[in-house]
């Protein structure tokens, strides 16, 4: 019986990490899927590839493959290794056993597959290979108002779809996707059963939409928490004022400290983006001062300077 590699199959590294060897996966599933690649050979990579990532997505099983794997070599290392995969099944250690191996579900798995895991696939009651469809990603960009009060969206995108002659062709397809209020920049939305075909009747992939902000004249978004840089004449600054603010949520009137300085920050509680743990919204000063384009301005500038401020203490000068 010819040993299986299923890392070499799906050409990762024993270290890859969960999230790369799901889109290495993905990248293969797409490349050798039945209903899309008609070369010799591809629908039974696509078969090795499934059979791959059905082991080594799960840390249990991928554990068992990794530590046992090896002794397939040899007909007394094969003995060998059912009697201690017995005993590691019995001890707890891999969770989803059936009759003595994982439960995988029906699944037209190789020899090597079923002699390694049993519980599935076996010789003589072999069911049709079922795989799920693709998940696709997209994103949508909104307005930051919008991720405070919640909106909706019409996406259109092209999907696969199997003629009755066997040809794959694209059709346009239509959603209308409801964007709750709070969402925060780079949350993400699940359209199930929205994303690729299922193979063989298997169940169709999942749409995930990631949600993207608009960038904004006068907003700054961090994940729930938005900035803002708010000019102040100098007097405002130096005597304190009340100043309207306006926010994604409405104008607010906000007092500003006396002898407050440029690149002083107030922190709003509970003014960002209004998630279930809402974020805030920080204000940064801004000093900005009077153009001396007139006598009259001119003559009060040269009225301060007799003043004698140092702007630069510890200068030397």
């Amino acid at each position: 019986m010819e040993y299986k590699d299923y890392y070499k199959i799906l050409d990762v590294d024993k270290g890859v990490t969960a999230d790369d060897l799901k889109k290495q996966y993905r990248k293969l599933a797409r490349k050798y899927h039945p209903d899309v690649n008609t070369e010799t050979g591809a629908d039974q990579k696509f078969k090795d590839i499934g059979e791959a990532y059905e082991v080594l997505k799960d840390p249990e099983k991928r554990k068992a493959y990794d530590q046992y794997g090896s002794d397939w070599k040899a007909g007394k290392q094969q003995q060998n290794y059912r009697q201690n995969y017995r005993q590691y099944a019995q001890q707890g250690h891999a969770g989803g056993f059936g009759g003595g191996g994982f439960d995988f579900g029906g699944g037209d798995y190789s020899d090597f597959f079923e002699s390694m895991f049993g519980g599935a696939g076996r010789r003589g009651s072999r069911h049709t290979f079922q795989q799920q469809g693709e998940d696709v990603d997209t994103s949508i960009s909104i307005p930051l108002e919008d991720a405070y009060t919640g909106t909706s969206r019409t996406i259109t995108f092209q999907t696969p779809e199997v003629t009755a002659n066997g040809t794959v062709e694209y059709k346009k397809k239509t959603l209308n996707v409801k964007i709750p209020k709070g969402i925060k920049k780079g949350g993400k939305i699940r359209l199930k059963g929205q994303g690729g075909p299922g193979h063989n009747g298997g169940a169709a992939g999942d749409m995930y939409i990631t949600i993207q902000i608009d960038p904004h004249k006068l907003y700054e978004v961090e994940a729930s928490d938005v900035y803002m840089t708010l000019p102040l004449a100098p007097w405002e600054a130096a005597l304190g004022a009340k100043v309207n603010v306006p926010t994604p949520a409405g104008t607010i009137k906000l007092s500003i400290p006396k002898g407050s300085t440029g690149g002083k920050k107030m922190k709003l509680k509970g003014k960002g983006i209004p998630s279930k743990s809402p974020g805030d919204l920080y204000v940064e000063f801004q000093i900005v001062l009077p153009p001396a384009n007139d006598e009259k301005t001119t003559r009060l500038y040269e009225q301060m300077q007799e003043l004698n401020f140092n702007p630069r203490p510890g200068f030397g000068n």
